[in-house]
């Protein structure tokens, strides 16, 4: 994961950190964290779920494999046990905690059953979510733009984006606990929306830096059609698969 997001803190959370801030909430309630629950932070990237296991109480781990993002979590919550390590080995004993969560990450992961399966070892209870593409409605008109203008898009990851390809990948561990979590993000205006898109994070980000200047104008001139038009504040909904597990 760490190749597709060589960013800075500040540049993923104007792009993705808008979704995912209000995406933890949900996620936590479905996954059933509680207070004083130990939990392991997977792929925790700026920290948006890590920010919200901490504020219901739990005893939190936190994991990543960029070294640029395991310094902003390290920074943003010292108190916090942060391992810049990947999924597939997480450096902790079996059974440290009551549950461990991947938000967002699955799809990046290089062997995500792998990846699961550690998270199984560590936790007595694992919890995942990933975006839709279709149901994102960002993702849906950047890929209508990449049509539009004739530049294909490639590198988006477009494994573990549907409710049955999340619910396969845990199914080997148990009964599977499965949700749709909707949210929305919110922009000032479309030069907001454009200039996180311009900040080269994640597939997006990188499909936007490898135009020419005219392919730019006219992406910039599609997405704003895509979206409306908006002339000022707008927002977009996005849709998350969730799946837990309990193995026995």
């Amino acid at each position: 994961m760490s190749g597709v997001f060589r960013v800075g803190g500040d540049e993923y959370d104007a792009f993705m950190g808008r979704y995912s801030k209000v995406l933890a909430p949900l996620f936590a309630d479905f996954a059933g964290v509680e207070a004083q629950s130990r939990a392991l932070d997977v792929g925790a990237v700026t920290g948006a779920l890590t920010a919200e296991l901490l504020a219901r109480g739990a005893s939190v781990a936190a994991a990543d494999t960029s070294p640029e993002f395991v310094a902003v979590l390290s920074e943003r919550f010292p108190d916090v046990d942060v391992r810049e390590a990947p999924a597939e080995s997480l450096p902790f004993e079996s059974g440290d905690f009551d549950i461990a969560l991947a938000q967002l990450v699955v799809a990046f992961m290089s062997d995500a059953p792998a990846a699961v399966a550690e998270m199984a070892r560590v936790a007595r209870r694992v919890a995942v979510c990933m975006w839709g593409v279709a149901e994102v409605e960002m993702f849906r008109a950047i890929d209508a733009t990449a049509e539009a203008i004739g530049v294909t898009r490639g590198g988006e990851p477009r494994r573990y984006r549907t409710s049955q390809e999340v619910n396969d990948l845990l199914a080997p561990h148990g009964e599977v606990e499965s949700a749709e979590l909707d949210v929305t993000a919110a922009y000032r205006d479309f030069d907001e929306f454009w200039e996180a898109l311009d900040h080269v994070v994640g597939p997006a980000g990188q499909w936007l830096a490898s135009l020419d200047a005219g392919q730019r104008e006219q992406a910039h001139e599609e997405l704003f059609r895509q979206f409306g038009s908006p002339q000022g504040p707008f927002e977009l909904k996005a849709r998350a698969f969730a799946a837990a597990v309990t193995p026995a």
